[in-house]
C-alpha cells in the first residue's frame, strides 16, 4: 500500500470516525456532508487495502489494522494537532463544538446547571456527558473519545493532567421528622441507625466506613443501591440515614422533606478533580473549556 502520498486531511477523518464509531457523527464533528466523509473513507481503504471499519449496526468498529494504525498515527497527530493550534484561537459566539465528558450521576446534577447556564449564550457547543469506566477513562482521554472527565483522585499517568475542582464535605441527611432529626447527631445514634449506602461497586465499604473502620467503629448497612437519588427517596420514606456529599444534599433538601445533619465525627471530604490529556491542553476549544469549569466549580 503506498502511504507515502497520504493526505492528512484523511487522517483527520480517520481518527474521528475511530473516535465517533459512527458515520453521521463523524460528519458533524467534521462538518461535512456524511458523502463526503464516506469518499474519504472509501480512499483510506483503497490506501489501505482493507475495510478499516465493519458497520454493526450502527456502529462502526474498527478492524484489526485500524487499531493498529491508530496507536502509531496518534502521537503523530497530536504533535501536528498541537502545532496548528498554537496558531489559531477559539471564538464560542461563531463557531461550533461538542465537548464530551465523563460525569458520575452526583456530579451530573451538581455539575450542569451551573454549566449550561455558564455556556447559555453560545448556541453553537453542545455537551455530551457519559459514564465511562474509570479503567478506561485515560484511553479515552488520549483517544479523544473523551475531552474531560470529573471524578474523585485516581491514580493516573503522567500523560493525564488533573486538577482539584472542588472540596465537597460528607453530611448525614434523615426524613424531616426522623426522631433524630431535630437534635445534635451523636455517634451512638449515628452507629445504632440502619444506613443506605450508594456505591457503584457491589461490595466493599464506603469512603465514611473507611474513616469508622480506622478508629474501630462500624455502621450498620441496610440498604446498598447505586444512586444518591434513589437513596434520598428511601430514607424520605424511612427512617434509614444516609451519609453523602454536602452540594447534593443541598438540591435534594430544596425539593424535599430531608434535614441535613452534621457528622458526628470527621469524615474526609470528596475532593472533586478534573481530568484531561496533556497532548490537549493547548488546543484552544479546550483551554476555554477548562476555564469554564474552573469557573463553575467555585464555591
Amino acid at each position: 500500500m503506498a502511504l507515502n502520498r497520504l493526505d492528512l486531511n484523511l487522517l483527520h477523518v480517520f481518527d474521528t470516525i475511530y473516535r465517533e464509531g459512527n458515520l453521521t457523527r463523524a460528519a458533524d464533528a467534521l462538518h461535512l456532508t456524511q458523502p463526503a466523509v464516506s469518499q474519504a473513507l472509501a480512499r483510506l481503504r483503497a490506501q489501505f487495502d482493507d475495510p478499516l471499519f465493519v458497520r454493526q449496526g450502527n456502529q462502526m468498529m474498527p478492524t484489526p489494522l485500524a487499531r493498529r494504525f491508530l496507536r502509531s498515527m496518534r502521537p503523530g497527530l497530536n504533535q501536528i494537532k498541537g502545532a496548528v493550534n498554537q496558531f489559531h484561537s477559539f471564538d464560542p459566539t461563531s463557531q461550533r463544538k461538542t465537548y464530551r465528558i465523563a460525569l458520575r450521576d452526583v456530579l451530573e446534577s451538581t455539575f450542569l446547571p451551573a454549566l449550561m447556564a455558564e455556556i447559555n449564550d453560545y448556541t453553537g457547543l453542545e455537551i455530551a456527558c457519559q459514564r465511562t469506566p474509570r479503567r478506561a477513562m485515560e484511553t479515552h482521554l488520549a483517544s479523544g473519545k473523551l475531552d474531560f472527565s470529573v471524578d474523585v483522585l485516581l491514580p493516573v499517568s503522567a500523560q493525564t493532567a488533573h486538577e482539584l475542582l472542588r472540596r465537597d464535605r460528607l453530611v448525614v441527611i434523615a426524613r424531616g421528622d426522623h426522631p433524630l432529626a431535630g437534635e445534635s447527631l451523636s455517634l451512638d445514634n449515628y452507629l445504632s441507625a440502619h444506613h443506605v449506602l450508594v456505591s457503584s461497586r457491589s461490595e466493599g465499604p464506603g469512603i465514611e466506613d473507611f474513616e469508622l473502620s480506622r478508629r474501630g467503629l462500624q455502621r450498620r448497612i441496610r440498604l446498598r443501591c447505586q444512586h444518591y437519588f434513589a437513596a434520598c427517596r428511601v430514607v424520605e420514606a424511612s427512617d434509614l440515614l444516609l451519609t453523602m456529599p454536602e452540594t447534593y444534599a443541598r438540591i435534594i433538601q430544596s425539593r424535599s422533606n430531608i434535614r441535613i445533619l452534621t457528622p458526628p465525627t470527621e469524615l474526609p471530604s470528596l475532593d472533586v478533580h478534573l481530568y484531561w490529556h496533556k497532548a490537549y491542553e493547548s488546543e484552544p476549544a479546550l483551554a476555554w473549556f477548562r476555564q469554564r469549569l474552573q469557573a463553575i466549580a467555585r464555591p
